[in-house]
């Protein structure tokens, strides 16, 4: 299955500054409490004893609590992967070459990449999304990675790439650099040190990772205080692609499609907004457990628990779309069973 490839065009940015970006976060929708409790209500009269699905259960109702609608639906998933260059990567913290982000990105067009493969099997839509790979952020050591209008239009950008109609988001990124990029975000959003955070990404060696960390730590101290504001976060250490996914996040919650997040890098992104407002993310689920270190570390951060744990590290949105085959599964079993008085099926006795 190739993929659909869109260079990032300017944008109608619908927020005047960072400042915008945050109250809109903060004036997010909630769920759907009716959709929810009709999903509970069904649950209940369903052929089989009270929790016996487990989380499949929970993720019927979460979805039809999003898409403000029961029953719920998932015959449409799309993953949007996200591509960027980070300026950083001239410093040494990555295995490979900041080229290799184009390279990926014709290799998810012609259809050879393993997100190719696992939508095809889920039958999700793939697009991809070049962010300028031209032009890489600044080194973040030494200055903001973005400036303001850049990381506005990158995140109205990735609000645009949400198509209506589609009943589950799975978003991705590719960048070379972007692990130390969701590093550094990590720390300065949760506290700690490069070490703490940094982990080996494409496969850097220990030299590289000592050099990851202090990258990290170089940057923490040059921008100081103004990582308070959790937005200049995400302008200062992230890039492009992040930016784009912090907006296609966005996007998501007010055309209630319910989003399933990949990795470290995807979910560093995304925390940008936990920051802001913590139900920013309640519609989101983290796909997958990195095998990346900091991941754990992260997704414990916004109270999140990982529907699968698989010891990957990929990116491309490979987890979120291994996951939407959990979210289909869930669906199905919910609006397809039989209920107890549909099959004879006698009901537990009081």
């Amino acid at each position: 299955m190739a993929a659909d490839r869109t260079a990032a065009q300017p944008p109608v940015i619908p927020f005047a500054d960072l400042a915008g970006v945050a109250d809109l976060v903060r004036a997010f929708p909630g769920p759907d409490d009716e959709a929810a409790e009709r999903a509970r209500a069904r649950d209940a009269e369903l052929t089989k004893p009270a929790g016996a699905l487990g989380r499949l259960e929970e993720l019927a109702v979460w979805v039809a609590a999003w898409q403000a609608a029961h029953p719920p639906r998932a015959a449409r998933p799309l993953a949007c992967v996200f591509a960027g260059n980070h300026g950083i990567a001239a410093r040494g913290v990555s295995a490979y070459p900041a080229s290799v982000t184009e390279q990926m990105v014709a290799n998810f067009v012609e259809g050879g990449a393993a997100v190719n493969q696992l939508c095809r099997n889920v039958g999700a839509g793939l697009s991809v999304y070049e962010m300028g790979l031209e032009t890489p952020t600044a080194d973040f050591t030494t200055a903001p990675a973005l400036t303001d209008s850049e990381v506005l239009r990158a995140i109205a950008f990735g609000m645009r790439a949400v198509e209506p109609g589609i009943d589950i988001l799975c978003l991705g990124e590719m960048g070379i650099g972007n692990t130390t990029a969701a590093a550094a975000m990590a720390a300065a959003l949760f506290g700690g040190t490069g070490t703490d955070w940094a982990g080996p990404g494409t496969g850097v060696n220990a030299d590289g990772l000592a050099t990851k960390a202090a990258v990290i730590d170089q940057a923490l101290t040059f921008h100081g205080a103004a990582l308070a504001d959790p937005l200049e976060v995400l302008r200062r250490l992230g890039g492009h692609e992040l930016a784009a996914i912090a907006g296609a996040v966005m996007a998501a919650r007010m055309l209630r499609v319910p989003v399933l997040l990949d990795g470290f890098a995807c979910t560093a992104a995304a925390a940008v907004l936990w920051k802001v407002d913590p139900a920013a993310l309640d519609h989101c689920k983290v796909a997958h457990m990195s095998r990346e270190p900091g991941h754990r570390r992260l997704v414990g951060a916004i109270g999140q628990r990982p529907l699968l744990d698989l010891d990957m590290a990929l990116g491309e949105a490979s987890g979120a779309v291994l996951a939407s085959g959990l979210v289909q599964a869930a669906v199905a079993a919910h609006n397809g069973m039989a209920t107890f008085a549909e099959a004879g099926v006698s009901t537990r006795e009081a």
